[in-house]
Order: C-alpha cells, then structure tokens, then sequence
C-alpha cells in the first residue's frame, strides 16, 4: 500500500511537470516562475545556443573562479587585499593593547625595552595568526603597526624624512606636508578620528599634559624636541588638528645659511662681531621665517666662557657652550594653577647671575621685563617677536610692553627701547619656499617722538625670479656705517669697513 501510494505521487509529479514544460517558460499554466532554458544548459551538455569555440558565452564545464578572475577589476582586487590586511593590523593591534596593556603608555619605561618588548610579542601574534602572509606583507603590517604602538602611526615615516620640515594633520584623513617650503598633500591618513585622537593623547601624555572636551588646545614638544600644536573638537570643527614643527636633530650652522643664500659671508661676519661685542640683538620676521634658526646661529655665536640662559616656551634651542642654563614656561594645569610664564622666567634669569639672556620668543608682558634687562647690564641679550618689518618691530615692543598694565607714556617706553637695543635682524619667508634676511637694521636714537632707524644691510630683489621661480636676490650693504661701532670698539671687537662698501651691480 505505501510503495502503490508513492507510485501514484511520482506520476502525479511527472504530469505536473510535462505540463509546466508544455505550457512555456512564462509558467502560464500554473503562473510559477520557470528558468529560461536557453540560459541554463543542461549539466554535462554545452548550450545549444553556443558553438563549443564561442568565448563570449562560457560553458557550465567552465570553473567559476576563473570568470570571476577574469570579470574581477585589478582595483577591486587591491581593495579586498588592503581590507584584509587592515583587518589583520586591527586583529594584531588588540592583541597586542591586551598583552602589553598599560606598558605602552608608561612615561617611566624605558623606551628601548619597550620597544624589544612590543617587537617580540608582535612576532609571535603575527606567528599565531590563521592568515598566510607574503614575506613583503609581513614586513609592512609590521612597520605600520610599530610605527602605531611605538611612534605616531601613519605620520611617523614623515617625522623621520629628514626632507619633511612640518606635518599638518587636518582631520584624520587629511595630512599635509612643508617640503622645501612648499605645502604637498601626504599619502598617508588614519584609520578614524579615535585613532588621531588617541596618537594626540599619546604625544601630550608623555609630557604631563592633557587635551580634551574641557582644555581642547595643548602646546607640546616630542621627546626630539619638534613643537606641537593639537586642537580638538568642539574647537576644531571638522575634526581634529594636529600641527608638528620638526626639530632637526643637526641644527643649521652659519655655513649653512650662508649656502641657502638666507646671508652672505660679508653679513656673517659683521652679526659674528655684534654678538661677540655685547650687541643686545631683536629677531624678528612672520611665522616659519626662520627665526629660531638664525636665533640659533647667532646664539652659536657667544663666547664659551660666558653664562648663558635661554627661556622658551617650547626647549628649540641647541647651544653647543658648556655653560648654558636651559628654562621653560609651563601651561596652567586642568584646574587653571601652576602656570609659569616667560616673564616669570625672565625675572628669575635676572638671579641667576647671567651674561647672557637668550629668550626664544616674546610675545606678551615679558617685553618689559626684556627690556630692564637689556637696561640693566645684561647686554648681549638676544631674543625673538612676530612683525613684518623693522619698524613693526618696535611697534609690536611697544605693544607688548603696555600688556604688563603698567600706565606708562609711550615716550616713555620709547626711550627704554631705543636705550635697550642695538640692532634688529628682519628675516622672511618667500613665496618660493626659501627664508632670507631682508634688513640688518640699527636702532639709533629719539628724535622727537620718533626712533630713529638706519638699514645697514637691505635684501636686493631687483634681480627678480629664475625660470623655476627662486628668489636672485641678495643681501647687499646701503654704505652707511652704523653708530655703534665704537660701542663694538669698546668691547676689543674690531670691525672691518670694508664690509659696509656698496657693490655695483
């Protein structure tokens, strides 16, 4: 009874059937659905639409991995590999924060242990690992993911170009790069804004600083002494910014400059014999200029045997003296207590017995207390400010000393200007990329209300641009002899006059 009972339903499907084949592929006697069976050939057989030759429509004996490698795109290809390895970096990363855990923000580990450690722990998740990697893949998971635990992920191979002079992070999949003064956009990105978020905490952690919701903006150094800016939301409003000013590691040397055509030999020489006859000395020029640059130089200037303090708000300065006392300013902690400010350091410089007081930039109330320094025996000083020129200079002095709330008339803080310095060195960035001195300017004396200012040397453009766009121009002498060549005489610091003569062109 129950093989008759199966027979039957055999045969009731085998009627279905024959009339669903009969009624068309449409299926207009039972409205199924029905595959076309001009497009799905029978197993074993090729389409009988198809000659066994015809390349346009593959057989069904043909291996579906190989029409998916031949309709397969070579970008969609890169992409699945990037998306496997990033998965890879992600699989290894975490691994690696739950091994390692807080040793990875130590302040107080050593860096070269840390740094054996993570590498070894790294070769043995990546040794775990489930997914076969090429020798060249390796290679680059591993470097990428060092350069994440140990330095500063995707931007660190620009913090190790030595052709890369500022790395600007815009958002964490916006990077730009200076080189040779000129702004390229970088390869590189984050993965997200936590990732920038968390490379930002790990820069300004190691320092004893914090940034977040509540102190958005931080001023930081890294350990080599580059100069960081980092701006977080809800300041910066398309995500965060993070701004490093590389230090480099062998600091520019008079040479140097006198090779990227910043001074001539002549120049040289002459602020040689300004710093060395107790000149006090103003650095002044816009923002990237090169005023810490030539700060330095001229600061490498200083006899040995002197006293030397420097104050910075960021430590840039590399002196090569024995005697050099290094000081920096310090920021207010979360609670708004415990900041130290240049001119809290500039008064304290004034106990610590100095020959000479070095301040890397002034740019507030300290003016003032720079200004009775460079009245009161400290001759020598040097110190940098922001302006566009000789003459903004003293403008921007003037400025700053009325910061320090002292109600004092301008004549007044004139006098004190015009007795304090002695010369003004004016720098400024082209628009080609490169850095020049524009004025080697004395500051004279009053005349009436007015300092009265005289350009030794001025920067000659007249020679215009080269076919690349580079600056020709010059530094060249206006002939006049400045005043304060007795005062260099006074100090056993001779000058030679030939210097000042005027060059034809």
């Amino acid at each position: 009874m129950s093989s008759l009972s199966e027979r039957l339903a055999a045969a009731r499907l085998d009627t279905a059937a024959q009339g669903r084949h009969a009624a068309g592929p449409a299926g207009a006697v039972t409205g199924e659905p029905v595959a076309d069976a001009s497009r799905t050939p029978a197993p074993g057989r090729l389409d009988s639409d198809s000659a066994p030759g015809d390349s346009k429509t593959p057989g069904p004996l043909a291996s579906r991995a190989a029409v998916a490698a031949a309709t397969e795109g070579k970008p969609g290809r890169r992409m699945a590999e990037s998306d496997r390895l990033e998965d890879l970096k992600a699989s290894v990363h975490s691994e690696l924060i739950k091994q390692l855990g807080p040793h990875l923000y130590d302040a107080e580990m050593d860096q070269d242990h840390l740094d054996q450690t993570v590498r070894s722990v790294l070769s043995d998740v990546l040794g775990a690992q489930d997914r076969p990697l090429s020798a060249a893949d390796r290679v680059r998971v591993t470097q990428e993911i060092t350069d994440d635990i140990l330095g500063y992920g995707p931007i660190d191979p620009y913090l190790r170009d030595p052709e890369v002079s500022e790395v600007m992070v815009n958002g964490h999949d916006d990077v730009w790069l200076e080189k040779d003064g000129r702004l390229v956009k970088a390869e590189a990105h984050f993965a997200d804004e936590p990732h920038l978020r968390r490379t930002i905490d790990k820069i300004v952690s190691r320092i004893g600083r914090r940034v977040d919701e509540s102190s958005p903006m931080v001023d930081a150094r890294l350990p080599d002494g580059s100069r960081v800016n980092a701006i977080v939301p809800p300041l910066a409003i398309d995500g965060s910014a993070l701004t490093i000013r590389k230090f480099s590691t062998d600091p520019l040397t008079v040479q140097d400059l006198i090779n990227f055509g910043s001074l001539t030999p002549q120049t040289a020489d002459f602020l040689d014999s300004c710093v060395r006859g107790r000149l006090n000395v103003i650095v002044s020029g816009g923002t990237g200029a090169g005023k810490t640059t030539t700060l330095n130089v001229l600061s490498s200037f200083i006899p040995t045997d002197e006293r030397i303090v420097t104050i910075e708000d960021a430590a840039e300065l590399q002196l090569k003296q024995d005697h050099v006392v290094r000081l920096e300013s310090r920021p207010a902690n979360i609670e708004g207590k415990g900041a130290v400010t240049i001119r809290d350091l500039v008064r304290n410089s004034l106990r610590m017995r100095p020959d000479r007081i070095v301040v890397g930039e002034v740019r507030d109330a300290s003016a003032l207390d720079m200004l009775q320094a460079m009245n009161t025996g400290h001759d020598g000083s040097i110190c940098t400010l922001h302006s566009n020129g000789p003459r903004d200079t003293l403008a921007r002095m003037e400025t700053m000393v009325l910061m320090a709330g002292m109600d004092l008339p301008i004549r007044a803080i004139r006098e004190q200007v015009a007795s304090a310095v002695d010369l003004i060195v004016h720098q400024t960035r082209f628009k080609d990329g490169s850095r020049r001195i524009t004025h080697i300017t004395e500051v004279e004396r009053m005349e009436g209300d007015v300092i009265t200012l005289q350009d030794i040397f001025v920067f000659d453009n007249s020679a215009g641009f080269d076919e690349n766009g580079r600056i020709l121009g010059r530094l060249r002498s206006t002939g006049l002899r400045p005043k304060f060549i007795e005062k260099l005489a006074y100090a056993n610091v001779a000058v030679d006059p030939t210097i000042f003569r005027t060059e034809r062109l």
